[in-house]
């Protein structure tokens, strides 16, 4: 959720997303809901924001 609401607008989530490896129509769909940052998190950004993508970025566990 917080990525989403840090990229802020549609266009900026297409585009990250896709960058990230995610297929089109998961980015469009993302990105059409732009606002909907709770609802998108659970629906389809789980494929692409994975944590092996968190343990990348260095962000400790909390399990």
């Amino acid at each position: 959720m917080l990525h989403l609401r840090q990229w802020r607008r549609g266009k900026t989530i297409y585009r990250e997303l896709i960058r990230l490896g995610a297929s089109s129509w998961v980015a469009e769909s993302v990105a059409a809901l732009s606002r909907r940052w709770w609802h998108n998190s659970r629906s389809a950004i789980h494929h692409v924001l994975t944590i092996a993508y968190f343990d990348r970025l260095g962000v400790p566990r909390l399990s």
